[in-house]
């Protein structure tokens, strides 16, 4: 009878034994992962799936891990074994499917999405601890499923990177992207995460990959990109520099080369958050990424979907050091659009807020080329640059800077308001140019009546010169018509003997 009883019972075979004793995954079978909950039997719907895969995890990494079913509930096994089913569907989750052709593989589409949903409310929930295997495990999944190649840009446009007219492309892989990001910002934002041992992982390579995805057509890829990457450069001071260092490559790419990226006002927006943390005084690296990367942003035709970022950067630089405003100026100056009426009323508004922060020693070391500039804008044909030039004067700083050195601007300025007064073809323009002017005349009516009769004098030698010239070519005129008849008379006086050849044959 005893004997009959032990018959019944079932033994491990001995490939199992084997494998236990390797250290190898227990109960790796064709039959299914089976366990015990409350005293019933939970049988696995995917018997082809491993429950850890040794291409995520070295063999010297799963050294003492029990594995766990990936598609078990969190809410199912006890808390010893929580972390090692959190890394588990992790290793699930790194298989990548086609969201072209959904259908194809539907079934194991939701089932990744459901175990990604799963895998964020447990780390929101504080329960996951990450160890050095399981931030391995993090990493490689969330580059497995974003790290990619962007298919070639067809904009038919070429202003490069994404315009204000441009209708946003979405990525139709969103519903699983949304997720991975969703876990990887939880993930570098975990109070418990140990930054020492995360850096190994999150490295300059993950950085570098992770900078090319803010060329993606998709605006809500990009916005999550901007937070992770923002977070990355808080919690891992040892990647800071190059962090900097890469974004000034992508700049200068952006600026000398393609003139094509979609990510450049994400870039932006997190450097502006990053240049109000900088120590005082300024390091010789931060001032170079004024120069060289912020100043030339203003040279592509797609300033404008990122202007608004640009100027805010450029005025966190010059709150850290009020000398640099000169040199920002000297920037506008030299990339001025000439024939693009929309980036000079964005010029002229930075130049605004520059200005209402520069400080007057500064401020005469360009006021000379600046006021040159103004004056042309001030009779620009186009009535909204001319008139937001005028309302420049109505900021008092500037207005301040202008009344310590009007002996120097307002003859610079002079001539073009004369000439609206005279001639330009929108009303409300005149009426601001006359009210400038009247400021002006109170400001320095005696410096006003010596510009008013320089202008005269300037006028009438103009006048005299345009009026050599035109004698000189009325001359020209009737030297030219009177030559041609002088050499008719000689052709016809002059015989012309015909020419004599001989062939010899």
């Amino acid at each position: 009878m005893l004997k009959q009883i032990l018959n019944k019972i079932p033994r491990k075979s001995p490939k199992g034994d084997s494998q236990d004793t390797a250290g190898n995954d227990p109960g790796d079978n064709s039959n299914g992962f089976q366990c015990m909950i409350g005293g019933g039997t939970f049988s696995s719907r995917f018997n082809v799936v491993k429950r850890v895969s040794s291409a995520v995890f070295p063999a010297s990494m799963m050294t003492g891990l029990d594995a766990v079913e990936p598609f078990m509930s969190f809410k199912d096994v006890s808390n010893s074994q929580k972390q090692n089913l959190f890394v588990s569907k992790l290793n699930f989750c790194c298989k990548v499917y086609d969201f072209n052709d959904p259908d194809k593989n539907c079934t194991e589409i939701n089932s990744k999405h459901e175990i990604l949903v799963e895998l964020v409310e447990f780390v929101s929930s504080g329960s996951a601890k990450f160890n050095e295997m399981a931030i391995a495990a993090m990493c490689k999944m969330c580059a497995i499923n974003l790290f990619r190649v962007f298919p070639p840009k067809y904009r038919s446009n070429g202003s490069g990177g994404e315009t204000e007219d441009d209708e946003p492309m979405f990525d139709p892989a969103w519903s699983h992207l949304q997720i991975v990001y969703d876990l990887l910002l939880r993930f570098v934002s975990y109070n418990s995460l140990d930054a020492k041992v995360a850096k190994k992982y999150v490295d300059h390579s993950f950085i570098s990959r992770m900078l090319d995805l803010f060329d993606s057509e998709d605006p809500r890829e990009r916005d999550c990109l901007k937070t992770i990457l923002h977070r990355i450069y808080g919690k891992f001071m040892v990647h800071r520099p190059f962090i900097r260092k890469a974004v000034s490559n992508i700049v200068y790419r952006f600026v000398f080369e393609t003139e094509r990226h979609n990510g450049i006002a994400e870039l932006l927006e997190i450097f502006g958050s990053v240049i109000s943390g900088f120590a005082l005084p300024l390091k010789e690296e931060h001032k170079i990424f004024l120069l060289r990367a912020l100043i030339p942003l203003h040279k592509p035709k797609s300033v404008g979907v990122y202007h608004q970022q640009l100027t805010y950067c450029v005025i966190q630089f010059i709150e850290k050091d009020q000398k640099l405003a000169s040199e920002v100026i000297k920037g506008l100056l030299k990339y001025w659009p000439l024939t693009n009426s929309q980036k000079e009323l964005m010029f002229l508004s930075e130049l605004e807020e520059v200005l209402e922060m520069t400080s007057l020693v500064d401020f005469q070391k360009i006021m000379v080329p600046l006021f040159r500039r103004i004056g042309c804008c001030l009779n620009s044909s186009h009535y909204q640059v001319a008139e937001r030039a005028h309302l420049l004067w109505n900021n008092e700083h500037v207005l301040h800077l202008v009344t310590q050195n009007r002996q120097v601007i307002l003859p610079l300025v002079f001539s073009s308001l004369e000439q609206n007064i005279q001639s330009h073809w929108n009303q409300a323009v005149l009426n601001l140019t006359r009210n400038l002017k009247k400021i002006l005349t109170e400001m320095d009516e005696e410096l006003m009546s010596a510009c008013q009769r320089k202008l005269e004098e300037d006028n009438l030698l103009s006048n005299v010169v345009a009026e050599k010239r035109r004698a000189t070519w009325e001359r020209l005129e009737n030297a030219s018509a009177v030559q041609p008849v002088c050499n008719n008379i000689l052709l016809l006086n002059v015989s012309v003997e015909p020419a004599t050849c001989s062939v010899s044959c």
